[in-house]
């Protein structure tokens, strides 16, 4: 039976609590819900998948890179799109991507064929990623906006906390593959609902030529400083790397002129203008560097050398997301009270703290009351202070109109962290080809590495400390309440809540 959608929503919106609501709501959690869990429970697949495809260390690192590296090229492209040709139809487009490359993952015999998969589902993930709250910010009446934008947060931050415990279960059960292939059930009911309950929208006044050239210059430049990092770690011939750093960092200067020439960018240069904003987003870049290195290494470390199952794996850093999940809206209310400089240098010493106490794991560490349990609660703890204020405050530089590009150059540096501490981490440490799999090796080089991701977190706060001013930002008093950070609760630990506000700037020109 061939069924109609809906029309568009009436000018006022949607109310939460209707029919279509709880559908628009239930539609947009579940997509960027299958995204998030995925990328949390890849993680606690690599020591296994590295095993059953004769993976090196520089293939495991592009399974995660391959990902992150089309996602953060093209994430503020895809809103984009899904503002100009529909955010219902983007988004699904998205969704079917995703599981398309997902079953290709699935299905990958070696390790070259994953890669290739992981990065197709990072295009499919840029789509629907920013299409999952613009769903519900343009979908749903002002009033009912704030509430559902928080509970989409935190049931995402619910799909994050599951990731690691279900990614367990199907490595230890069914095999590592059925990470991907779950992806593809999800898939349906998704579509099924958004073509059935999901109502259009789309931005009217939208016109000219997207930024491609800005999109492909990014992703380029990020490509090239990945492959040079990973090489070099694995020991690649010197030219290759030279060639490489010298394509990415070209790529990056010509980027930033190509962007400061177009009258309507993908990235305006000028909400760079704000002091405030740009020492933000470096701590942003600090602080998700030292997150993603810990848990590029962690579930590796705790099964190779620890010993631990899979399952056990996965719920071991549990603790985190729970805490995040009760404790960051009431760090991001804190914050609106006193300001955003005490928790944001309180909140990265004490991640600190606890990432120092990861270096007690090592093949030795059989209790996990006594030697994990402290260091997650602790690191939990801190990254509970820092990242609503951290959000709040990235949007608080800058004026209303730039509010949506704010959070998305935001969303930008947080994944861009993650990819290169991915791909650096190794070469720092001195930790390349199958050392991963030998427990002592792979325990060295995690001491090591722990130490330089708490030096992260050291730095995000002494420069939150010079640079975030006392007291609340005057700011937030002169802002609408539709232009003030929606999503305080955690939205899942990879990166910072995308928050597209009526103001959100595109990326067509």
């Amino acid at each position: 039976m061939t069924t109609t959608a809906p029309g568009p929503p009436e000018p006022e919106g949607v109310p939460l609590a209707s029919a279509t609501g709880r559908w628009v709501l239930a539609c947009s959690v579940l997509g960027s819900g299958m995204a998030l869990l995925d990328g949390t429970a890849v993680n606690i697949a690599l020591p296994r998948l590295g095993r059953d495809l004769g993976a090196s260390l520089a293939a495991l690192q592009w399974t995660v890179n391959g990902y992150l590296l089309t996602l953060a090229g093209l994430i503020l492209l895809g809103g984009s799109l899904g503002d100009r040709y529909g955010r219902r139809r983007v988004f699904v487009i998205g969704v079917v991507w995703f599981a398309v490359a997902s079953a290709a993952c699935g299905a990958a015999r070696d390790p070259g064929l994953l890669i290739a998969a992981r990065a197709l589902q990072g295009v499919g993930g840029a789509l629907l990623t920013p299409g999952s709250l613009a769903l519900v910010q343009s979908t749903f009446r002002q009033e009912d906006r704030a509430k559902a934008v928080g509970a989409w947060s935190g049931l995402g931050g619910v799909a994050g906390a599951i990731g690691p415990f279900l990614g367990g279960y199907l490595v230890d059960g069914p095999g590592w593959r059925w990470i991907f292939y779950i992806n593809l059930p999800v898939a349906v009911v998704v579509v099924a609902i958004a073509l059935r309950h999901v109502p259009e929208s789309r931005d009217r006044t939208a016109s000219g030529r997207f930024d491609v050239p800005g999109a492909a210059l990014a992703a380029l430049s990020l490509a090239g400083i990945t492959y040079a990092l990973i090489a070099a770690s694995g020991h690649a011939a010197w030219p290759s790397v030279v060639v490489a750093a010298a394509v990415g960092l070209g790529c990056g200067v010509t980027f930033v002129r190509t962007e400061r020439r177009r009258p309507n960018p993908m990235l305006p240069l000028s909400v760079f203008s704000s002091r405030l904003f740009t020492s933000m987003n470096i701590v942003t870049l600090c602080l998700y560097a030292a997150i993603g290195g810990v848990f590029f290494l962690l579930p590796t470390q705790l099964q190779v050398a620890a010993g631990y199952s899979a399952v056990r794996a996965g719920l071991a850093t549990l603790p985190v997301t729970v805490l995040m999940l009760l404790l960051s809206a009431p760090a991001g209310a804190l914050a609106q009270r006193i300001g955003p400089r005490l928790p944001l240098t309180v909140g990265p010493l004490v991640a600190a703290g606890g990432i120092l106490l990861l270096t007690r794991i090592s093949p030795g560490s059989s209790s996990y009351p006594l030697d994990v349990l402290p260091a997650v609660v602790v690191q939990g703890l801190g990254m509970s202070l820092f990242v609503a204020p951290l959000t709040a405050t990235v949007l608080a530089s800058v004026d209303v109109d730039h509010a949506g590009v704010a959070s998305g150059v935001n969303n930008a540096a947080a994944r861009v962290a993650q990819l290169l501490i991915v791909a650096a981490l190794p070469l720092a440490v001195g930790l390349s080809g199958t050392a991963y799999q030998n427990a002592h090796q792979l325990n060295a080089a995690f001491g090591k590495s722990m130490v330089i991701c708490a030096v992260l977190c050291l730095l995000a706060a002494l420069m939150a400390y010079l640079l975030v001013p006392t007291g609340a930002l005057e700011q937030e008093e002169d802002q609408p309440q539709s232009a003030r950070p929606e999503c305080l609760t955690n939205c899942g630990f990879p990166s910072p809540p995308l928050e597209p506000g009526p103001g959100r700037e595109r990326a067509a020109s």
